[in-house]
């Protein structure tokens, strides 16, 4: 095979792979209605979570937390707490995204892995945990409330997106009682419930939504 050949075959390979990616994107919708009897495995939901935390954080603290619920008495359980919402129930699987706000407690875990992985060296990573550890901790709660917020919003994206790769459905929830969901699983103060999204396969297809125009909400070098 020549290498003009070569070249082809490895454009043609790109071009597939960059129309599965975008396809995963435009073909996400937020699913409301679930196939209640598709039972998704740990496997799976494992995978799902391992690709998606590949998500960036701040200082790499991977705040995120996720409590799977699977068990069909716990998803009835959960309904009421959010507002009743049927998918709660019909869902394969419930993962409620939480933010450890003393995520910086394993730092040393964090910078540990990265120096057995060769990405840094002892020093480097006793000063970034050192640093990070002194930071995090001495930040105004509502800063730190923020950090930590956004960055389960964005594991929370990977994972509606991995999902729909695999062949799943969600939909990100934020409406639900908070309170009654830490008093239900007895979920210390250390932990903020952030997101609540139900993942399995749909019985009614998400409908398509409007976006505004780029126009409206783009600025180029002045707003």
């Amino acid at each position: 095979m020549s290498s003009t050949q070569i070249d082809s075959q490895v454009t043609v390979q790109t071009t597939e792979q960059s129309a599965g990616f975008f396809n995963v994107l435009n073909s996400r919708r937020s699913v409301r209605k679930y196939e209640s009897n598709v039972v998704i495995s740990e496997e799976e939901i494992r995978e799902i979570l391992e690709i998606a935390t590949k998500a960036p954080s701040s200082s790499n603290m991977q705040p995120w937390r996720f409590l799977i619920v699977t068990d069909p008495e716990l998803k009835q359980k959960l309904q009421p707490i959010a507002f009743n919402q049927q998918q709660v129930a019909e869902a394969s699987a419930i993962v409620i995204v939480l933010a450890d706000l003393e995520m910086y407690s394993l730092s040393d875990k964090i910078y540990g892995a990265s120096v057995e992985a060769g990405y840094m060296t002892q020093e480097v990573a006793d000063n970034f945990i050192a640093n990070s550890t002194k930071m995090y901790s001495g930040l105004p709660a509502e800063r730190l409330k923020e950090i930590v917020v956004f960055d389960t919003g964005l594991v929370a994206m990977q994972i509606m997106l991995t999902a729909r790769a695999k062949g799943y459905d969600s939909v990100p929830m934020g409406g639900y009682n908070r309170d009654q969901v830490k008093e239900m699983f007895n979920i210390s103060d250390r932990y903020l419930p952030t997101l609540m999204l139900p993942i399995g396969k749909a019985a009614v297809e998400g409908h398509p939504t409007t976006r505004l125009s780029l126009d409206d909400i783009t600025f180029f070098n002045k707003f």
